[in-house]
């Protein structure tokens, strides 16, 4: 079987998505842009041949016509949700899970691939940040996250500090960024080329 790639989204509740975005965007403009992200990593990830999951905290039909298999996040905190998720895809059979977030639409491809091909039982994409992009794993522990605060600049290395607690080894791959706040939007819309459905957004809701 293949490796898995699990994109972990929220469901695009205006007012509950890119809230950090919030001003300058309206709420209907985050999540918008939200949808954007996601559809322009579904498709690049489907044009590079991956095996591809969406997780989404709630049901929703947004997606439903890239024909991504759809699942309901666990119930929990974030590590909780992770944790489920790649323990489930590894109980099916698959020799490597990963999870990566949504908040990244321009990830190098061969980024993620250097995720797949460690040999590490966990292998962390680190954010500018402190936190990551994506995680991948070929083993899994409960307590891999334990002690992780979300958000917050040492998520990564407490990410870390909890796999090795647990027996787990780890490698860290090639460092990108989210767009999480308004000066990583501004940066994000002064890219010539972005991802398409980025770019029809940005032409629709955004002037220099």
């Amino acid at each position: 079987m293949l490796p898995v790639i699990i994109l972990f989204a929220k469901a695009p509740v205006s007012g509950r998505v890119k809230t950090r975005l919030q001003p300058p965007l309206n709420s209907q403009q985050a999540s918008s842009l939200h949808i954007a992200f996601v559809h322009d990593l579904i498709a690049r990830l489907q044009s590079a041949g991956f095996a591809l999951e969406l997780h989404t905290d709630t049901g929703t039909d947004v997606w439903r016509d890239t024909g991504v298999t759809a699942r309901l996040q666990h119930e929990g905190d974030l590590g909780l949700k992770m944790f489920h998720a790649l323990d489930d895809a590894l109980r099916r059979g698959v020799p490597r899970a990963m999870i990566v977030g949504t908040d990244a639409p321009t990830i190098p491809v061969e980024y993620l691939e250097a995720l797949l091909a460690s040999a590490a039982d966990v292998a962390l994409g680190p954010a500018e940040d402190g936190g990551y992009y994506a995680i991948s794993a070929r083993r899994v522990q409960l307590e891999m996250f334990g002690g992780v605060t979300w958000s917050a600049s040492d998520a990564l290395q407490r990410t870390i500090a909890a796999c090795a607690a647990c027996g787990l080894t780890t490698e860290v791959g090639p460092e990108w960024w989210d767009v999480d706040d308004p000066v990583d939007l501004e940066r994000l819309m002064r890219i010539r080329d972005l991802p398409p459905h980025a770019a029809e957004w940005r032409s629709s809701n955004w002037s220099d």
